[in-house]
């Protein structure tokens, strides 16, 4: 079995190959290609991961290419992980915002769409090359805007499987957890834990768990509302929690405290990107270290908790027809009937060899609906603009995404954003 990784030269990188040494035995992986346009960067972080794999006499080989075709070619799974620009373009990302008194993340907001609109050509080229060198591989893409890539893909590579995969759903589940574990004062296998999910990548709503298929949502609820209540400062408002009967993904802070993310940029920098340099800069060192074969602790700063856990098992259940339950981004074909079948959500799904599978579902409140429609409206226009480089969808977007500008100021911040993406955006220039 292969398996290609198109952005191999991440910091991320070790913890994925760390995944796939942990599977050895139900994974009869043989090739690990990891791809990477900075060849300096792949050869420090591959060359990490090679050791690593040597350390642990592993069954496979790792191999480090700048071209992407040889590592394509008759691959079983393909992971996109890559960043259109790199660690500049999301700082750009962020202070695009800043300098329009918007929110600048890499997701969200204006700076989300423009990654977007920088990645989705890519990621489609890479589409367009596996249904060639890679037919019937799947793709399980890790790259930000993960909902709205998958999106993409699942509009103009619809014959390719994709899933969009985020590391915020199995970290909900593990605080999840940990809380019933205290509960029960017992340590509980992860296996037994399923959580309920429902919205678009960061934008969702946790609202469901069950343990052994025991409805236990209450008593997390309930302990959710304990905590917050006791907190000087909680990260949520025990009201909002208490309404909606629902435990908001993180990313909803953007959209749920506005002028409190606002008040925090004012103190940048260091932006979050900025932050995230100096912290990558720090690895990279580490991982030129010759003697380092295990993973320094120092990567859980970077922001990847159990990155490899989703990867290497999601791939894990397809191969082994496992039909396990996995939260992630997929068009969800039906399984939420109120819905257009044609949205990609983040929805529990079935996977197993046949593919994935979304779950039915019941939909979300009118509290959150509303905010997921908007969101999904802006979506559809961003990849519009992406793919046909459509100055028209891109103005359309950015009004109506919530974080976005009001039209009086839209065209001077989508003028901004084109003309600092200018290198990356040639379907704009046309």
């Amino acid at each position: 079995m292969k398996v290609a990784v198109i952005g191999g030269g991440s910091t991320y990188t070790p913890e994925l190959v760390n995944g796939f040494l942990q599977r050895v035995a139900s994974f009869p992986l043989r090739e690990l290609w990891l791809v990477d346009i900075d060849a300096e960067r792949l050869r420090v972080v591959g060359g990490f991961a090679q050791r690593m794999a040597e350390a642990q006499n592993a069954p496979f080989k790792i191999f480090l290419a700048t071209n992407r075709t040889e590592a394509l070619r008759d691959a079983s799974y393909v992971t996109t992980q890559l960043r259109v620009g790199m660690m500049p373009a999301r700082r750009n990302d962020e202070y695009l915002g800043k300098r329009h008194g918007l929110i600048g993340q890499e997701t969200t907001g204006v700076g989300g769409m423009a990654k977007a609109l920088r990645t989705i050509p890519v990621i489609l080229e890479i589409a367009n090359e596996m249904r060639e060198l890679a037919p019937g591989a799947l793709l399980a893409n890790f790259t930000n805007p993960a909902g709205l890539v998958t999106q993409a893909l699942s509009q103009y590579a619809p014959d390719i499987l994709s899933v969009g995969v985020c590391n915020v759903p199995i970290n909900a589940k593990m605080r999840m957890l940990a809380q019933l574990e205290k509960n029960l004062g017992a340590p509980i296998e992860p296996a037994r834990g399923e959580l309920k999910t429902l919205g678009l990548n960061h934008l969702s709503w946790h609202r469901g768990f069950t343990l052994d298929g025991e409805d236990v949502w209450n008593t997390i609820l309930q302990d959710t509302l304990t905590e917050l209540r006791a907190q000087e400062h909680p990260e949520w408002t025990p009201r909002l929690v208490e309404t909606l009967r629902a435990i908001p993904n993180y990313y909803l802070q953007y959209f749920y405290y506005t002028a409190k993310k606002l008040a925090e940029q004012e103190h940048w920098p260091p932006s979050r990107a900025e932050q995230v340099q100096e912290i990558e800069k720090g690895l990279l060192e580490q991982y030129n270290d010759p003697a380092l074969r295990e993973m320094p602790a120092d990567l859980m700063k970077r922001g990847g908790a159990y990155y490899s856990t989703v990867a290497t098992q999601l791939l894990n259940a397809h191969y082994n027809d496992l039909n396990e339950t996995h939260v992630v981004n997929i068009a969800h074909n039906g399984a939420v009937a109120e819905y257009p079948a044609h949205w990609v959500l983040e929805i529990p799904c079935n996977v197993n060899r046949k593919g994935v599978q979304p779950l039915p579902t019941e939909p979300l409140p009118d509290a959150c609906f509303g905010l997921l429609a908007q969101v999904k409206a802006y979506e559809l226009l961003t990849v519009q603009a992406a793919v046909h480089g459509d100055r028209q969808a891109a103005y359309q977007a950015l009004i109506t995404n919530p974080l976005g500008p009001k039209p009086d100021q839209a065209q001077a911040v989508l003028d901004d954003l084109l003309e600092t993406n200018k290198a990356y955006l040639p379907r704009f220039s046309r």
